[in-house]
């Protein structure tokens, strides 16, 4: 019976321990970072050098628009580590791509993303997700195409957003659908910056949910993205 009592008692031990880890690790010593927000909008496009002044600010934004290192682009999902409540969450600032601007309207815009720089605070999760659940062998790049031309209807003085729905063909893993979002933009110091998200279904992506015996996920995740954008 003591030996029961003593096996028993060092099995509770272990899974309070193992517990405290996790709740450790993913709520206090690395919790995950926030959702891209208006704030990390300004940061982009705020430049706190000496030259930068509101003079800069054309009439005309009218052009074609380069993305920046400056930009931000990557996934969040909600996980289950045993048992206890996470998010996942993997960036990269590595993104190509343009807007073709005339006048407040965006006409045309088009993003590529190499899926392999998109990493997270897990070198393990990271192996996961360029490997078993995107595949990036065989699916390198995620991509974007407007398809609708959008109108923010003014050009933003400084420190104001402007808010517009943005549709266009979103390609991941290998399967292209339409997609409608929200987009906040904003503008200062001769930099465009381009605040959204898109909700993702797994399943209409042919991504497996990446769900194994400690970490469990749902069926959807959360595109998100900040992007600068330079003449």
């Amino acid at each position: 019976m003591r030996l029961l009592f003593r096996v028993a008692t060092s099995l509770l031990v272990t899974v309070v321990v193992i517990y405290a880890g996790i709740f450790l690790w993913t709520k206090v010593i690395h919790p995950a970072e926030d959702k891209l927000n208006s704030d990390d909008l300004t940061a982009v496009v705020t430049d706190t050098s000496p030259q930068a002044t509101d003079s800069a600010l054309p009439s005309d934004v009218s052009g074609v628009w380069k993305a920046t290192t400056k930009s931000t682009l990557g996934y969040r999902v909600k996980e289950v580590l045993g048992g206890l409540d996470a998010m996942a969450v993997g960036r990269t600032d590595q993104i190509t791509g343009e807007l073709v601007i005339e006048a407040s309207r965006v006409m045309a815009a088009t993003f590529s993303v190499q899926v392999e720089t998109i990493t997270s605070d897990s070198s393990k999760r990271d192996n996961q997700f360029t490997g078993n659940i995107m595949d990036v062998s065989t699916y390198p790049t995620a991509d974007f195409v407007l398809t609708t031309p959008i109108d923010f209807r003014s050009i933003p003085l400084p420190g104001v957003q402007l808010t517009a729905i943005a549709t266009g063909d979103l390609t991941l893993h290998g399967v292209t659908r339409s997609v409608t979002f929200e987009v906040t933009t904003e503008y200062a110091s001769n930099v465009i910056g381009v605040l959204g998200s898109i909700d993702i279904t797994f399943a209409d992506y042919g991504i497996a949910n990446p769900s194994n015996a400690f970490v469990s996920t749902g069926d959807t995740g959360l595109l998100e993205f900040v992007l600068a954008f330079e003449r």
